[in-house]
């Protein structure tokens, strides 16, 4: 079968070092923690950064920080997010694409093509938001992961594609489990994989005790797998996962059990079209 790109979502915007004191916060703990990621089968690494205090922000100035410490250790594919947190500007959410230059600019950035329910929130993506992410993102040569958290969000990205909007292949991210978006279920699974153009690329992630099913159905299907503590902080029910490599080193032996070789980051860029790394 063809090759796993494994992405690592090493902190997301939620979850709390309350929540788990293995959550890394800083530049230099977002850069160590993707190295032990990438040295257990990680290809790519999905960031959110955080201040001082631990709060989610889009400053440049952090992203950049962080992105550099990454580069430092490893040669992963960095994958800013431009979701953000629940609240902030587009104008915000954009900065770690249009203002990070160099070695700090980015692979790749999450692109969500919709709005939907998120728990007790919403995420807002009006159109003209949407689009306008989307004309940064080929401005910068930045490629987009298309976040899909509903199935009408597959729809909105071929129609950006139509118009110019988005490069082809287009490469997905099925979300599966958010409170209040699609459920976490094969069949559901299924759907969105059969509604993706033929000659897309797709990646699930299942959210909290999603996370492991959803990995092994993703394996099944022949799609790639993310995982990390941004999406889910526990090994098994009630023992915390000690650290993102901890879940990736999982989904290798998952991988490795139905014959799936891991990608390379070298083959990963292959896969997900991508040009050698920034110099």
């Amino acid at each position: 079968m063809d090759p796993v790109i494994i992405t690592a979502a090493l902190v997301g915007a939620e979850v709390t070092r309350e929540q788990t004191p293995y959550l890394p916060l800083t530049p230099r703990e977002i850069g160590l923690a993707a190295a032990e990621a990438a040295a257990a089968g990680a290809s790519v690494i999905h960031l959110h950064v955080r201040t001082p205090e631990g709060e989610p922000t889009q400053a440049a100035a952090v992203f950049s920080a962080a992105v550099l410490a990454i580069r430092e250790r490893t040669d992963v594919i960095v994958q800013v997010s431009t979701g953000g947190a629940i609240g902030m500007t587009a104008q915000e959410r954009l900065q770690p694409v249009t203002c990070l230059a160099g070695r700090a600019r980015p692979d790749m950035a999450s692109l969500t093509t919709g709005s939907c329910n998120f728990a007790d929130g919403v995420f807002l993506n009006p159109p003209p938001d949407v689009e306008a992410f989307a004309r940064a993102m080929l401005q910068f040569d930045v490629k987009p992961e298309i976040e899909v958290f509903e199935a009408g969000m597959i729809e909105n990205a071929v129609r950006l594609a139509r118009r110019g909007l988005l490069a082809e292949p287009l490469h997905f991210n099925l979300v599966m489990g958010v409170p209040g978006a699609v459920p976490a279920t094969p069949k559901q699974l299924l759907h969105l994989v059969e509604t993706l153009p033929a000659n897309a690329t797709w990646t699930v992630s299942g959210i909290g005790r999603s996370q492991l099913s959803m990995s092994v159905l993703g394996l099944v299907l022949g799609g790639h797998v993310r995982t990390g503590l941004e999406d889910n902080i526990f090994y098994r029910k009630g023992e915390l996962a000690v650290s993102n490599a901890q879940l990736v080193e999982r989904v290798v032996r998952l991988a490795r059990e139905l014959d799936r070789p891991v990608a390379t980051v070298a083959e990963a860029r292959a896969i997900l079209g991508l040009p050698a790394a920034r110099p």
